[in-house]
């Protein structure tokens, strides 16, 4: 099958919505698919790739028949579809040839409800939720669309026993005139008046064991005068359960409570099953409701794995993390976390100061208890109308170690809240968080950055300080990230520390260091000011395609205790709060803490300061990956998403094209030692700024997705003018060395130049 063409239907939407209705099997290919078939399939033996699409006469006919009985359903009651098929070198195109004839709009609309109640309803909610108007199109899609409103508007109000077979249509069309007459009619229940209205009665919660079993004897508490909890695993106290079910005694029957109840009980995260409540009439005439809800734990304990890779020439790298997870802690439905990250970076260059060895590593370590409620000492509602509300109480541990410079460590403690205000609105809030850092340097390097006045980085690594702050962060649409619908993601973050140190340092007058910083408890304090936003634009372009744009800028400013500016070396945020750029989820041709700030080039600056030779190289080397970082950041994505195959040894196999373009920047001009081109402005913002192109697979298994990525850098700010465009000038060097590459690696202390980056990782990058 080659084509399909639909030639006479005037409205583009339903041009495109017709060529769904012809047959899947007569269907041309997706060019990549079918090749994958050829290649590996082994004449249908496989399942891999998608066979040819063979022409089908039948199928032909019934799809010519679909596509004029949906034009007849969108109010082109007289329409004809006819269909040819054009055969060139053994492919054929389809070509179905409509003609709509007069589209036929409603003149009137009349209704028959004998229930006086449903009546009222019917004709209070109409207006809210009606498609169907006199003057409009004729479309029985709205009319379904009709019936279902008012059959759920039914259901949220005490009808349990309503069904949609009592919503009828009948319509009379005058071929004329072209017009339509509509009458709708709700019948009652066969030998009754009326319809029953439900409320609802007595509760009762089974909870089994996690293989869905019922042994032995179970807990069983009468909770009140409607609830009654039997649970078998013995491990749930009842309490957190029955805070997220909606349906109260005496209350009507409301299927949208019903929903909400299945949907909360299941984010607890707690349970492998949670069907929809069932319902028990009472058998009498008082129109009860029994409740009961069966629920199936998940296992109590869980491990899992995470991991990236990344290679470039002799440096490589790679993150592991294992979190271990226990959902049910004091019974109470609280969640235990236990997380460890361990990064390691390694380079097996020449100009490495460990050849062979560790460069640099970060460990992570914390543990987290979370609460799905809100504690606090004031009395809160439970906001589960949107989502279960959680209180996370954390501490984390981290060590950041760089071969023959600095081991920093840091302990993070905080209290955080999140909370739904709606169904795509979520707010994150961490009122209390107190941060302890600490670096030590080693005594050679120390002594090396103080002597060439390198006070910026002595003091980026070698301070002992903490705050107390708080954080704040704001996201739109999150529900949306794992459809192909056209939406825009945000996500904007807010931290501020080191306000009220400061404000009981001065109150209580307390000394300062030798550096004139004020102290709290002996020590240092920092005060800052940041903030990141991630805002996405998600665009569909049919099937699993997506066009995502995405710009992700960040600002730190130290104020105060930690006023900043290149003159003032000693002051600035701490090593943990700037920005760094590169790695597998913003520029993904560089690695991790390896571009910028601005126009920073490595070998330029060390020979500013030391002049050529043995000892710049060292120390070009020794400093390296302590250098590149800002106050400022502008990282910018543009990712288009496919799909390649729908079967590849179990998972769905998906590509990806994309750009990124972006950098860090300093705040300040940097003076001590001068470093130009490294701080941020709008003059010289597309001169510093960085641009990579690549492409990637990713495997997705339904529940994680694995993603390499290949990424090559085109546009290098550490150049100056038209040698920036490296991918361009040096082409014929991506895989070959050259005079490109040779002047580099002369020049930059035996440091290789890599164009090409390889990212391997779980989930996408964003």
């Amino acid at each position: 099958m080659r084509k399909i063409t639909i030639k006479g239907i005037d409205v583009d939407d339903f041009n495109d919505a017709a060529i769904t209705y012809v047959d899947k099997g007569q269907q041309p290919n997706n060019y990549i698919n079918l090749q994958f078939y050829y290649w590996f399939s082994k004449n249908g033996k496989k399942d891999i790739g998608e066979p040819p699409a063979i022409l089908d006469s039948g199928l032909v006919e019934f799809s010519r028949f679909q596509i004029e009985r949906f034009l007849q359903s969108k109010g082109y009651l007289k329409a004809k579809v006819t269909d040819t098929i054009s055969v060139k070198k053994k492919k054929a195109e389809l070509i179905f040839t409509a003609v709509e004839g007069p589209l036929f709009k409603i003149r009137k609309i009349q209704d028959s409800i004998p229930d006086p109640k449903v009546k009222n309803l019917f004709t209070v909610n109409r207006p809210r939720f009606s498609h169907v108007q006199p003057g409009g199109r004729f479309d029985t899609d709205s009319l379904a669309y009709d019936r279902d409103e008012f059959y759920q508007i039914m259901k949220r109000n005490g009808y349990y026993d309503f069904y949609r077979q009592y919503i009828n249509y009948s319509y009379d069309s005058t071929f004329m005139s072209s017009v339509v007459d509509i009458k709708m009619t709700i019948d009652d229940p066969i030998g009754k008046a009326a319809h029953p209205l439900y409320t609802i009665n007595n509760t009762l919660i089974m909870v089994t064991n996690s293989a869905g079993r019922t042994p032995g004897k179970a807990d069983t508490i009468q909770v009140d005068s409607q609830f009654r909890y039997v649970d078998y695993s013995h491990k749930f106290k009842p309490g957190p359960i029955i805070d997220y079910i909606y349906q109260r005694k005496g209350q009507l029957y409301d299927v949208d409570k019903q929903t909400l109840t299945t949907s909360r009980l299941s984010e607890l995260n707690l349970f492998r099953n949670v069907p929809n409540p069932t319902y028990k009439k009472l058998p009498d005439s008082t129109n009860r409701l029994d409740t009961k809800i069966d629920i199936v734990p998940l296992k109590q304990m869980s491990d899992r794995v995470e991991g990236e890779f990344l290679f470039n020439g002799g440096r490589f790298g790679y993150n592991v993390g294992n979190t271990f997870t226990d959902r049910n802690v004091f019974k109470s439905a609280a969640i235990l976390q236990i997380k460890t990250n361990w990064s390691v970076l390694y380079d097996n260059s020449s100009a490495s100061v460990n050849a062979n060895g560790i460069e640099n590593q970060d460990l992570r370590l914390g543990a987290s208890l979370i609460y799905p409620l809100i504690i606090s000492p004031w009395n809160f509602p439970t906001l589960g109308k949107y989502g279960v509300p959680h209180t996370t109480f954390s501490s984390n541990y981290q060590l950041f170690y760089q071969y023959s410079l600095v081991e920093r460590t840091s302990f993070i403690n905080s209290i955080t809240y999140d909370f739904a205000e709606t169904g795509r609105k979520l707010h994150t809030l961490t009122p209390i968080d107190i941060e302890f850092s600490r670096g030590i340097i080693n005594p050679i390097a120390a002594q090396e950055l103080l002597s060439k006045n390198l006070y910026s980085y002595f003091y980026l690594i070698g301070r002992t300080v903490y705050t107390t702050g708080s954080q704040y962060t704001f996201q739109y649409n999150t529900i949306m990230l794992n459809t192909f619908s056209n939406f825009t993601y945000f996500r904007g973050s807010l931290d501020v520390g080191g306000n009220l140190l400061a404000l009981v340092s001065h109150v209580f007058n307390t000394p300062r260091d030798t550096l004139g910083k004020r102290t709290f408890a002996g020590y240092t304090f920092s005060q800052y000011a940041k903030g990141e936003v991630d805002l996405r634009i998600y665009r569909s372009l049919g099937g699993e395609r997506q066009l995502i744009f995405r710009l992700n800028p960040g600002l730190g400013v130290p104020y105060g205790n930690s006023s900043g500016s290149g003159n003032n070396p000693e002051n600035g945020l701490i090593f943990e709060k700037n920005f760094y750029a590169g790695g597998a989820n913003d520029m993904r041709a560089w690695l991790p803490r390896t571009l910028g700030p601005g126009q920073f080039n490595r070998a330029t600056y060390y020979a500013s300061i030391y002049g050529a030779g043995p000892r710049a190289d060292s120390a070009r080397s020794q400093f390296k990956y302590l250098d590149q970082f800002g106050e400022v950041k502008i990282i910018a994505n543009l990712e288009y998403r496919y799909k390649l195959l729908n079967d590849f040894f179990g998972s769905k196999l998906k590509g990806a094209l994309f750009v990124d373009a972006g950098n860090v920047w300093r705040l300040y001009k940097q003076t001590s030692p001068p470093d130009p081109n490294v701080e941020f402005r709008l003059n010289n913002i597309l001169n510093s700024t960085a641009m990579d192109i690549g492409t990637g697979l990713r495997f997705d298994l339904g529940f994680f997705v694995f993603r390499l990525d290949a990424a090559f850098k085109f546009k290098d700010p550490q150049f100056n003018g038209s040698q920036q465009w490296v991918l361009v000038d040096h082409f014929n060097e991506l895989f070959n060395s050259g005079p490109f590459k040779a002047n580099y690696r002369a020049t930059n202390s035996g440091d290789t130049y890599n164009f090409m980056q390889l990212n391997f990782g779980i989930g996408m990058p964003f």
